[in-house]
């Protein structure tokens, strides 16, 4: 009789560690699990984060020079029409348009586009030579969608968008060059359009590059 007693209690004690062993694995795993969740969630935010702000970084000049030399060498200039203009440049603020960053319009063109700079960055031009949605390659400049207008834009006379006054001095100034055609515009241009154009032919130019 006492050997069943200790029999007894020697099985009660080992099925409660084994009780107690499952359920220290539980939380464990529990907490790994919800550690895990959380890592992940917090990896997928950082993820998506990171990949908005690169969407949105602004293309230095530097690269874009690189850009516009790939696009050149790489291209057959001869189908497209030549036309010969004068391209200054200009920027969003004061000193070009007359607007501040804290006008509702700042930074919006004629067409209701807002300025870009990038493989298709918007210009301004005379309507009534290069309509809206105009599209043209600027040898030193990249590919420039009529976007804008001016008043002191007339004729054939191109005004090419760059982010800051510095860049304009820096690296554009005052040129007469001849500029091509590629496309001849329909007098509307949208926002998703331009995003289009430069999703699309993103993939292009890095092809363009990585040949080179």
């Amino acid at each position: 009789m006492r050997i069943n007693k200790k029999l007894f209690s020697q099985l009660i004690i080992t099925i409660l560690f084994i009780l107690a062993l499952v359920s220290t694995a539980k939380i464990v795993s529990n907490a790994q699990l919800v550690n895990f969740t959380k890592w992940f969630n917090h990896s997928a935010q950082l993820h998506h984060v990171y990949a908005e702000e690169n969407s949105n970084q602004i293309i230095n000049e530097k690269t874009m020079t690189t850009i516009v030399k790939n696009i050149e060498k790489n291209t057959n200039w001869s189908s497209y029409k030549q036309i010969t203009v004068t391209a200054t440049g200009y920027t969003a603020g004061k000193e070009s348009t007359g607007k501040n960053p804290s006008d509702q319009s700042y930074g919006i063109t004629y067409s209701g586009v807002g300025v870009k700079r990038d493989v298709f960055s918007t210009i301004a031009a005379d309507l009534n030579v290069f309509p809206i949605g105009t599209i043209l390659f600027i040898p030193g400049y990249g590919y420039g969608v009529v976007a804008d207008k001016g008043a002191a834009v007339k004729g054939h006379h191109l005004d090419l968008y760059y982010h800051t006054v510095g860049d304009v001095f820096e690296h554009w100034g005052k040129k007469r060059l001849t500029v091509y055609v590629i496309k001849k515009g329909s007098g509307k241009f949208t926002e998703t359009e331009l995003k289009t154009l430069n999703e699309q032919n993103a993939l292009q130019v890095f092809r363009q590059q990585t040949r080179n």
